[in-house]
């Protein structure tokens, strides 16, 4: 589909462990889960955090559309790479954007607001 610009905006983000990070901007992990929910829906850009040192790290990787939330089911396990854990929820992840040069960031606990600069994305 090729590249497409987008114009520097503030965006929701989310920081996650690699390889976890890795895995959702390759489309092998379409469900993040957490112990927690949260009311948001839409754009999230996803974050891999500083440690483990797995690149990469500390960038911003991707962007992805959380479109709904629910208690974590056994039948999520392969999507979302984990197993079934107690209090997990299932984020259900779409519109995977890979971020054409990963940009370093300060990531934060939770979701938090990320300025990011013009960036290149491209659909996977």
């Amino acid at each position: 589909m090729g590249w497409k610009k987008i114009k520097a905006r503030t965006w929701k983000a989310i920081s996650l462990k690699q390889p976890y990070a890795n895995l959702i901007c390759s489309g092998q992990k379409s469900i993040e889960t957490r112990k927690w929910q949260t009311k948001y829906r839409g754009d999230l850009v996803i974050c891999s955090s500083q440690n483990p040192k797995i690149e990469p790290f500390g960038k911003a990787l991707c962007i992805v559309e959380v479109y709904d939330i629910a208690p974590m089911q056994i039948k999520d396990e392969q999507k979302a790479c984990i197993k079934i854990y107690p209090k997990a929820h299932s984020w259900f992840l779409r519109n995977l954007r890979v971020i054409k040069h990963p940009i370093p960031v300060k990531g934060s606990l939770s979701i938090y607001d990320l300025l990011l600069p013009d960036i290149e994305v491209e659909s996977v």
